[in-house]
């Protein structure tokens, strides 16, 4: 019998197919799931059985443990135990997202781990380093988050129409989500004494795995042109007098302040009257240029402040697990669009916006 492909976006029951697929993997079944970088064979790694199939998909010639996959980044506790602040930084800028992060596992910890799960220390640790994935992909997180236990994954392909073909037999459901996002394997990062190393290279390579480790400041509004770029502007030259640097410097202080716009086109200018309303407040929007809201921006982000609830929404739209670091710049209303407007009240919303970002730094920004 055929292994049965579902066209998950096709479908009208989409929460029960997502039970029934969680389901098989907890009885011990192999199930094909979407991510963002490619599609793979997933199965419980307690179950004997799921695990000498998924070996035999994935060949002789790799003998290192499984990844396990999570639902969400707060699971790899179960696993690790107690980590210090810079792994926990790498999970909360790097996950969900193309990323796989190998971390040191003390000899106590991994014997509990192993003996809680009950199957052997090589099947979940090699040289004192475990290997843990959080995938940025709806279906994935949906289904995992309904798993008893670990499931780990061996890559399938990046087509899940090939996959049928190749596995067919194989595994016993495909879920078909269409194309990944990436269509490349995912990057693998060891995380050791408060450093880092790519183990292999990927989707990130390490210019973007800096870059996303930076403290990441970022302000929403609509077009990227009026109040968002205005609050860029001001922010930066608030966190440049704290940290006794120039604005232009920030970045050698790993603090990028960004903007950007739910509804931007690329290239746009600020308004006129938003360049001049910052001026006296020490911001400058000369060199500004629109961009829009994107995953990568929100995932780049520690912490993002939105002119509405609207753009808050939109933020999580793209990516739902942001909504935990987002929040409207103020906290009791949207901030107005001044766009049509003159001077005078462009420069009234500089004054206004210099008091919530005050505000809202000295809350949420550690320098």
């Amino acid at each position: 019998m055929p292994t049965p492909v579902v066209p998950i976006f096709e479908i009208a029951d989409y929460r029960e197919q997502m039970s029934q697929a969680a389901q098989m993997l907890g009885d011990g079944k192999l199930v094909v799931l979407p991510t963002e970088t490619v599609y793979g064979a997933a199965g419980l790694l307690t179950n004997a059985n799921a695990l000498a199939r998924l070996k035999a998909i994935r060949g002789s010639g790799e003998s290192t443990p499984f990844t396990i996959h999570l639902a969400r980044r707060d699971d790899a506790a179960q696993y690790l135990g107690e980590i210090d602040d810079f792994s926990r930084r790498m999970m909360t800028k790097l996950w969900p997202g193309p990323v796989a992060i190998e971390f040191p596992v003390p000899p106590e910890r991994r014997k509990a781990v192993a003996s809680k799960l009950a199957v052997a220390e090589a099947e979940l640790y090699h040289s004192g380093f475990i290997t843990l994935r959080c995938p940025d992909h709806i279906i994935t997180t949906d289904v995992l988050s309904e798993v008893n236990g670990p499931v780990v994954v061996t890559r399938a392909g990046a087509e899940a129409s090939t996959i049928a073909r190749d596995l067919d037999g194989k595994v016993d459901l495909i879920i078909d989500a269409g194309p990944s996002r990436f269509s490349k394997p995912s990057t693998i990062v060891r995380v050791n004494n408060g450093k880092y190393e790519i183990v292999r290279s990927g989707i990130y390579d390490e210019r973007i795995i800096e870059r996303l480790l930076r403290t990441t400041v970022l302000f929403v509004c609509s077009g990227n042109t009026c109040r968002s770029p205005m609050a860029e502007a001001i922010a930066r030259r608030i966190l440049a007098d704290k940290l006794h640097v120039s604005a232009d410097d920030l970045e050698t202080k790993g603090i990028s302040v960004l903007s950007a716009g739910s509804f931007a086109l690329p290239g746009a200018r600020a308004t006129p009257q938003a360049v001049d309303a910052v001026k006296p407040l020490g911001g400058d929007l000369s060199r500004h240029r629109s961009r829009p809201l994107s995953v990568e921006l929100i995932h780049q982000a520690d912490v993002i402040f939105t002119m509405s609830r609207n753009h808050s929404q939109a933020v999580s739209a793209l990516v739902p697990s942001a909504s935990e670091k987002t929040a409207t710049l103020d906290p009791d209303k949207d901030v107005e669009d001044p766009i049509g407007g003159d001077l005078s009240l462009y420069q009234e919303l500089a004054v206004d916006l210099k008091k919530l970002i005050e505000k809202r730094l000295e809350e949420t920004v550690k320098l």
